[in-house]
């Protein structure tokens, strides 16, 4: 299994999961820009699982060289890379805040995963699961920023899925909406609308298990974002969003 963004507590999740429900990998690839964070888990699941794994560090905002990880293969890519940034107030003019978000959310994304696909394709066997967001269903002012990038990501992973389908890989979107998480720690979530990490990862291996394409971890969330998404432009623009 290769895990992308694996200090993600839904990707740590989710890992955890899998293993509960006796799913056997001969090894977890924990991918990782903070080693020493990823050293607790990869620990833990050594400990309480017997699970072998090897940790491999990946910095988005830095070079890198895919070829580096030729040797690394598996059926099963777990992506939960992201990174939120500041709010469109008060990072919409910042060029490092707008490069970040966008790198890491898609634009140097994509070639890593791009890299695994390929070798699945190969294959003709594997599963890829992308975390995205309902941000990316519909721009808005508070975090648009965030949001294209997400919109990126989930046509990305959409095109991909179609590209896909004949070489027997599966491609499958996720679409978180709040998340309580380090990331979005001290935000103002409405708890009935909130996921826990352990929430989104039994709904995600649901979701996995049963070949989805589309997954919303909360229902609620499809009703909300098919609302927003079909209000009418000459309305939508005027809303505090």
């Amino acid at each position: 299994m290769i895990v992308l963004g694996s200090n993600s507590e839904v990707a740590q999740a989710f890992v955890e999961k899998c293993l509960q429900e006796g799913e056997k990998f001969e090894k977890i690839y924990l991918f990782t820009s903070n080693k020493e964070t990823t050293e607790k888990f990869a620990k833990h699941i050594d400990v309480k699982f017997l699970q072998q794994s090897e940790i491999i560090e990946l910095d988005l905002m830095k070079e890198f060289d895919c070829t580096k990880f030729e040797k690394i293969e598996s059926n099963l890519l777990f992506c939960a890379t992201g990174f939120l940034g500041e709010g469109t107030e008060e990072g919409l003019y910042d060029d490092k805040n707008t490069e970040r978000i966008i790198d890491i959310n898609y634009a140097r994304l994509v070639h890593v995963i791009n890299h695994f696909a390929e070798k699945m394709e190969r294959r003709r066997n594997g599963t890829i699961i992308g975390l995205s967001s309902v941000a990316g269903d519909r721009g808005r002012q508070s975090n648009f920023i965030y949001g294209s990038a997400k919109a990126a990501f989930t046509a990305y992973l959409s095109g991909l899925r179609n590209y896909l389908f004949d070489k027997k890989v599966h491609v499958m979107t996720v679409k978180p909406g709040f998340m309580a998480t380090k990331m979005t720690e001290g935000l103002p979530l409405n708890p009935k609308l909130t996921a826990t990490p352990k929430q989104a990862a039994e709904s995600i291996y649901k979701a996995y298990k049963k070949q989805k394409n589309v997954a919303y971890v909360l229902p609620i969330w499809w009703l909300i974002m098919l609302i927003i998404r079909n209000i009418p432009e000459f309305i939508f623009k005027k809303l505090k969003l």
